[in-house]
């Protein structure tokens, strides 16, 4: 890469990162590059990106960034993964780290918010967005239904006493 082609890569990088609401760091040596591969397609379908970045343009992007300071973590074969869902991002990487042991999270960042490897897992387990709004979604539905059923009780109830009256008295 050239002097050029360097600073455009820090720029679209510090873009990506300035968008996204969460970061993974994760270590990938001795993974196949078939693997890496895999990664890259499950945090794509999920809504992340996954690059692998020289830890010295990396830190470089960060600096320009509201996130947390976590230049730290960038040492050895590292690489960034990152979405615009807070959960999103920690989600895929901690389900890979589970099925490679290749893979180490070494932690992240939240907005402003530093992770260590657990802060990313307890991250990771909490619902997405999109599963809170369903719940908020159905939780607003569910008075309404109960109100209607409600509703339509009493008069479910009248018209059985009346059937049973009347059951009663063709019966007499």
């Amino acid at each position: 890469m050239d002097r050029a082609e360097k600073a455009e890569f820090v720029a679209s990088l510090q873009s990506a990162l300035s968008a996204s609401n969460s970061v993974v760091v994760a270590h990938y040596a001795g993974l196949s590059v078939a693997k890496l591969e895999n990664l890259r397609v499950q945090m794509k379908q999920a809504g992340g990106q996954v690059k692998v970045a020289k830890n010295r343009l990396a830190k470089l992007a960060l600096k320009q960034t509201e996130l947390a300071d976590i230049s730290d973590l960038l040492t050895g074969p590292t690489l960034i993964a990152y979405s615009d869902d807070p959960v999103t991002a920690p989600k895929v990487a901690v389900a890979f780290a589970e099925k490679n042991d290749a893979f180490v999270i070494l932690g992240g960042a939240m907005g402003a918010t530093e992770l260590d490897p657990i802060g990313v897992k307890s991250l990771a387990s909490m619902p997405s967005l999109d599963e809170l709004r369903a719940k908020i979604a159905g939780m607003l539905t569910q008075p309404a239904a109960k109100i209607a059923s409600v509703t339509q009780a009493p008069g479910a109830q009248v018209a059985r006493v009346i059937a049973a009256y009347a059951d009663k008295g063709a019966a007499a």
